[in-house]
């Protein structure tokens, strides 16, 4: 490969200049940054790069914090359950969380702002019955014995969530910790901007503020041991304070209770379906910090600057895919890659000039230490990754920490060096022309396009224990050739069904903001949902879709999909229904060289049916089932791995075409819908295995068949993408093993035997 030069942001720090000197050179690195905890000399500025400066708004001014200390962030926080084993109880309202985080806030009325609430019968108990022991942090309450109790109060945050996982990780010692102010007062708001314009005048050598982020982090509560006893990547907790609750009233008409954001202890979680006091308190808060934001970012331009945000720590109220980021004026935005689906988040952002993706690992101690290798690593996430930027590029790539516990690690250094040449011929061979696309899918939830990328999700892409089902789903759509949009049931209700949709996913557990809870009760959902499958569209269901259990069904669209779940009320009824078929279209694992489908046609209608693929009717497959099975049986069939899965799901008529069954249970089913098909997964783990069957599903769903040897690979471990405005395709092997397949354009079929990891290009037009 080509050494090439740029696109490439690299990490260094005082008194490395001769091997950051090595490491541009063979990154080819036309940018530096400094990190949490690193400083750039004037050695280091002076090379030929841009220069990166990370910009902390809100932290890491601590004399200006200790003199405001009523001006700390705050959070609302539920202590533990208590319950009373007579009328009086004590509750010891900070017990279990880390007292050198945050500590309670007794400047303001405990009595107005705090709420003790009965959790056995839901209802707030009269500030009169109870009473605050600031010394021993402690509430005292005329209790009902054995009902249970908390206690909702604010606290004071002294402690940047951030930089104390950082001072943990890094062994930091005495260093002082970083206190986090809150802009929203006065003399907090006033310094962000007057300490802004001085600092760009100390700076001069600095052309990229790399705001890390603005005012806000994202929830994240350390217990009494300093480990993280609460982590919402998407949680709004740290942006309340009694200003905050007294403006919104004011603007709003109604004052917020502590128990809407304490939410029974789950804090509004993304898995919530949110309240709508709960949105109107998001919609606030956005607004407020893009206000706030777009000053900073101009006094950023006026000094002649970029300002870039990192999508990370104090991100809360930017909000990438919301209605109000454009207004902000950001440059750019970097943000942390573990895959895929993170690439894809912010590959995808409106509104800037370029994006940026940092890599992992992360040159921190816990990963380059003495006896580890963080090559495999590496290799992992520059893989995964990789296939979402075939789809949609970020601009540049990166990576942040200290460049000197890297450099110790020369197998590393080489593997990196091949990466960053490799993105730079990706990029320059693609940006800006649309990949080949056969379908168009909507992912169906409650966040819709606010959450473009981010179902399930935790920071860096990292996963909750029970998602890693649906993660594995969004994992194979980012580096699938589908278009892939989001859709909210509100969108639903007051829009409608978007006509371009060729299939809808609904994925996630019951009750949940991803799959849907109480919103699937509204007849306007379920009824129009409904007609668009009758009139042929595709819906697809991971986990419990669709779920609410109301009118004698737990999945609402059970009709369409064919399947519901036993809960216990129908055991009495037989389940006459389990027969699987073997050789189902979903289910198979290659369509491999089935020349059969496959007419030969002259050059110009090579290039129609590649700029077209649609006008390729000579692949479609047969829609009698009999004669299809009759063409595929004895091909290889798919492995299923349905990860955590459901239980006690069972077919609800003759008409579900059961492609699993174990156990007594259906785990994978197809079910026609008038002129549609619904279809039902009860999980998908991310592999090659399952990509293949969901893209098998989303064809078969779309009754769409015959597209999918539109730009095909036989094997499942290699994926081919094609760019019809330029006649290029790659065909790619995602693993480190050497692998065979055969491509099949939409005409005809090419063997590829491809290295470890290895990019095939080709072009479908001569020179």
């Amino acid at each position: 490969m080509a050494k090439t030069k740029g696109r490439v942001t690299l990490p260094s720090e005082t008194g490395f200049l001769e091997e950051t000197k090595e490491i541009m050179e063979r990154w080819g690195a036309d940018a530096l940054r400094d990190s949490d905890g690193t400083k750039l000399d004037d050695d280091l500025k002076a090379l030929d790069a841009k220069i990166y400066m990370t910009y902390f708004v809100a932290r890491g001014h601590n004399e200006f914090a200790r003199a405001h200390m009523e001006e700390c962030q705050q959070l609302y926080l539920m202590s533990q359950r208590h319950t009373a084993v007579e009328e009086k109880l004590l509750i010891s309202f900070m017990d279990g969380y880390f007292q050198e985080q945050v500590i309670p806030d007794y400047i303001h009325d405990p009595k107005k702002w705090w709420e003790v609430i009965d959790r056995t019968s839901g209802e707030a108990v009269p500030a009169d019955a109870w009473e605050l022991d600031q010394e021993q942090h402690r509430i005292t309450l005329y209790a009902v014995p054995f009902h249970e109790y908390t206690v909702s109060f604010l606290v004071y945050a002294i402690w940047d969530p951030t930089q104390m996982y950082n001072h943990i990780t890094n062994d930091w010692g005495e260093r002082p910790h970083e206190i986090p102010f809150d802009v929203r007062q006065s003399s907090s708001g006033a310094f962000a901007k007057e300490y802004l314009i001085q600092w760009l005048k100390d700076n001069p050598s600095t052309d990229v503020v790399r705001f890390t982020t603005f005012f806000y982090h994202f929830t994240l509560v350390f217990n009494d041991l300093a480990k993280e006893k609460f982590v919402d990547w998407f949680g709004y907790g740290a942006t309340v304070s009694v200003q905050a609750l007294e403006e919104f009233e004011q603007e709003y008409g109604y004052a917020l209770r502590p128990e809407d954001l304490v939410d029974n202890g789950y804090y509004n979680s993304p898995f919530r379906v949110p309240s709508k006091h709960y949105l109107d308190y998001m919609d606030f808060i956005q607004r407020f910090v893009v206000r706030k934001a777009k000053e900073l970012v101009d006094l950023v331009h006026a000094a002649g600057r970029e300002a870039m945000m990192f999508l990370g720590d104090n991100w809360i109220g930017t909000e990438p895919y919301g209605k109000y980021f454009g207004e902000i004026g950001l440059d750019a935005v970097v943000g942390s890659v573990g895959g895929g689906v993170s690439l894809r988040l912010i590959s995808e952002i409106p509104h800037v000039k370029y994006t940026e993706g940092r890599f992992l690992p992360y040159f921190f101690p816990d990963t380059f230490y003495e006896g580890n290798d963080p090559v495999p690593e590496a290799m992992r996430d520059w893989i995964r990754a990789r296939r979402a930027i075939m789809r949609k590029p970020v601009d540049r790539i990166g990576y942040g920490g200290y460049l000197s516990l890297a450099y110790k690690f020369p197998a590393f250094v080489d593997y990196i060096e091949k990466v960053t040449d490799e993105f730079r011929l990706i990029y320059d061979s693609i940006k800006g022309v649309s990949p080949y696309c056969g379908l168009k899918v909507a992912i169906l939830n409650s966040w819709g396009t606010l959450r473009s990328w981010q179902p399930y999700m935790v920071a860096h892409e990292l996963r909750y224990k029970q998602c890693y089902s649906y993660m594995g789903m969004m994992e194979s759509l980012s580096g699938m050739a589908v278009d892939v949009s989001f859709l909210s049931f509100a969108d639903i209700r007051e829009n409608g069904i978007p006509a371009d949709i060729d299939v809808m996913i609904n994925a996630g557990d019951a009750m949940t903001a991803f799959s849907g809870g109480e919103e699937w009760l509204d007849p306007a959902i379920t009824t129009a949902i409904r007609r668009w499958v009758w009139n042929g569209g595709g819906f697809l269901g991971v986990g419990e879709p669709t779920a609410c259990h109301a009118n004698g069904r737990f999945f609402q669209l059970a009709d369409v999909l064919g399947v519901d779940k036993e809960l216990g009320f129908t055991l009495s009824t037989d389940k006459y229904f389990t027969q699987e078929q073997s050789g189902h279209f979903i289910r198979m694992q290659s369509f491999k060289e089935d020349q059969s489908n496959i007419e030969n046609s002259s050059p110009a209608e090579d290039r129609s049916i590649i700029e077209n693929p649609s006008a390729a009717e000579n692949l479609k497959f047969t829609e009698n089932q009999n004669d299809f099975l009759a063409q595929h049986d004895g091909k290889p069939q798919i492995t299923f791995d349905f990860g955590e899965g459901v239980k006690n799901i069972y077919a609800i008529d003759e008409k579900t075409e059961i492609i699993e069954y174990s156990d007594g249970e259906v785990h994978a089913a197809a079910h026609p819908y008038g002129k549609g098909y619904g279809v039902y997964f009860a999980g998908l783990p991310y592999s090659f295995a399952n990509t293949r069957l969901l893209m098998n599903a989303l064809y078969y769903a779309a009754h769409r068949t015959g597209d999918i040897l539109t730009w095909y690979s036989s094997n499942p471990a290699c994926e081919v993408h094609a760019y019809p405005g330029t006649g290029k395709f790659a065909v790619l092997n995602n693993t480190l093993e050497l692998q065979k397949t055969t491509v099949c354009d939409g005409r005809q079929w090419k063997k590829y035997d491809l290295q470890p990891g290895e990019i095939i290009w080709g072009t479908t037009r001569e020179d």
